[in-house]
């Protein structure tokens, strides 16, 4: 099988280093899921991941999928959410770039949002109690805009709340 070639050839070196270090080969199937990986723009879960590498004739299996999507979690190439609903969202981790998210309860839109103002009272909030923060994830659900102008069902969101699970 030809490797495919990923345009950040950094994201490779750093798979394959984690990989060796775990005695696990760098396989073509694991290349081409991180070059679809980092050709996503936005969140995808792993089911939409494995239906685009579907569309575009590559054979590899859900479960190859999962395992590769772990690993890259684990090396830290890739970003692994929850958004309240049943199953995990990924996003390709790029270079010290961070963003938080506004998610709609109505129609799981995801909205993401830098702010210096919020990340600088975060720091002095560390600082003011001495503790050294590592990583975090700021998410705030509600409705979008859209769907705050149109009915929206008050038991399903309801229901929706009591299911965040983050």
């Amino acid at each position: 099988m030809r490797k495919p070639k990923i345009e950040r050839p950094e994201e490779q070196q750093r798979f394959e280093t984690f990989l060796r270090s775990r005695q696990l080969k760098l396989t073509g199937e694991r290349l081409e899921l991180v070059e679809e990986v980092f050709g996503q723009v936005h969140h995808f879960d792993a089911d939409q991941l494995h239906m685009a590498l579907k569309q575009k004739g590559k054979a590899i299996s859900r479960a190859t999928v999962y395992r590769t999507l772990d690993l890259l979690v684990q090396c830290g190439l890739v970003r692994k959410s929850s958004f309240g609903d049943q199953h995990a969202h990924y996003e390709a981790v790029r270079s010290n770039e961070h963003h938080d998210h506004l998610i709609c309860l109505n129609c799981d839109a995801i909205i993401e949002f830098f702010r210096p103002d919020l990340e600088a009272l975060q720091e002095a909030i560390c600082h003011e109690y001495g503790f050294r923060p590592m990583h975090h994830s700021h998410q705030i659900f509600g409705l979008c805009k859209a769907c705050q102008d149109q009915e929206t069902d008050g038991a399903t969101l309801a229901h929706r709340m009591s299911q965040l699970n983050v």
